[in-house]
C-alpha cells in the first residue's frame, strides 16, 4: 500500500500531462468536422455530424493530391539515399581506431553547430547554380545533407556495441566487407535504423523553410507543408478547412510512426540497459 501510494503523485501528473497533449488534437480532429459558427460556439462539443465536405474541400482547393505524391516521393527517396550514406559511413566510423576515427566523428557532429537559417542563401546559390532551381530533385539531394550529422552519430553508438568478435568470425568464414554490414550489423542495428528513420521522416515531411525558398508556393513540384497554407488564401477564415487540410497532412506521420514506434522503443529500451 505504502508503495501504492507513493506512485499516485506520479501517475496524477503523467495523466494530468497526457491531457494536455490531448486536448489540442481532439480540438483539431473535431474543429475538422464543423462549420465556423459550430467552431466559436461549442469548440469541444463533439460535431453533429460527420461529414467530410470540409476535407474533401481542401484537397481540391490547395490541390493537396499533387503535393502529397511530391512529399511521399520527396521524403521516400531522400530516406532512401539518407541509409545509403549514412549506414557505411557510421559502419566506418565505428570500426575505425585512433585519432582519425575521432576526428571524423567529431566532424560529423559539428554539423549540430550550423543554424537552419545560415545555410539558406549559400544553398539558394547552389540550387541556382546547379540548374536545379524550383525542383524537387534538389529537395532529394540537399535534405539527406542534413540530415547526416544526426543519423551517423546515432548508428555509430549502435554498432560499436556489436563485439568484434561476430565480425571476426564472418570474416573467417570469408566474409567481405559489404557481407559483413549487410548480414552482421545492419540486422543488429535495425533498432538504430528506425530511429533514424523515423527523425528523419519527420524532418523531411515537416520542412517548409528551404522547400518554400527553393521549390516555391505556385510550382506544381511543392510539397504539402508548402500547399497547406495556401488555403489560408484560398478560404479565408474557415478554420474547419483549415483544420482538415492540416489532418490530412498528419495521417502519414501517425502511418509512420505505427509501423516504427516498437522498433524505436527497442532502442530507446536498449540504450537504457547499456547505461
Amino acid at each position: 500500500m505504502k508503495h501504492g501510494k507513493s506512485w499516485l503523485p506520479a501517475h496524477v501528473l503523467a495523466w494530468g500531462y497526457a491531457l494536455l497533449l490531448l486536448a489540442p488534437i481532439y480540438y483539431l480532429i473535431v474543429s475538422a468536422f464543423k462549420t465556423n459558427d459550430q467552431i466559436f460556439a461549442t469548440p469541444f462539443s463533439l460535431p453533429s455530424s460527420l461529414s467530410f465536405n470540409n476535407f474533401s474541400h481542401s484537397f481540391e482547393t490547395a490541390h493537396l493530391g499533387p503535393a502529397v505524391i511530391n512529399s511521399v516521393l520527396v521524403t521516400g527517396l531522400a530516406l532512401l539515399l539518407t541509409l545509403v550514406l549514412a549506414i557505411p559511413a557510421a559502419f566506418a566510423v565505428a570500426r575505425a581506431s585512433g585519432r582519425i576515427g575521432a576526428l571524423v566523428e567529431r566532424v560529423f557532429s559539428l554539423g549540430f553547430l550550423i543554424p537552419t537559417f545560415a545555410a539558406l542563401f549559400p544553398t539558394f546559390l547552389l540550387s541556382a547554380a546547379t540548374g536545379l532551381f524550383h525542383t524537387r530533385l534538389f529537395m532529394v539531394l540537399f535534405l539527406p545533407a542534413t540530415a547526416m550529422p544526426l543519423s551517423v552519430v546515432i548508428l555509430v553508438q549502435f554498432m560499436r556495441t556489436i563485439p568484434r568478435e561476430m565480425e571476426e568470425a564472418a570474416r573467417l568464414d570469408g566474409a567481405s566487407t559489404y557481407t559483413v554490414l549487410r548480414h552482421v550489423y545492419m540486422p543488429m542495428c535495425l533498432p538504430g535504423i528506425a530511429t533514424v528513420l523515423l527523425l528523419n521522416f519527420l524532418n523531411f515531411w515537416n520542412e517548409y523553410l528551404y522547400s518554400l525558398v527553393i521549390i516555391g508556393p505556385d510550382s506544381s513540384q511543392r510539397t504539402v507543408q508548402v500547399a497547406l497554407p495556401t488555403l489560408r488564401a484560398l478560404t479565408g477564415t474557415d478554420y474547419g478547412v483549415l483544420t482538415a487540410g492540416t489532418i490530412l497532412t498528419l495521417v502519414p506521420v501517425w502511418v509512420v510512426y505505427t509501423l516504427l514506434q516498437k522498433r524505436m522503443q527497442q532502442a530507446l529500451v536498449s540504450g537504457a540497459v547499456k547505461m
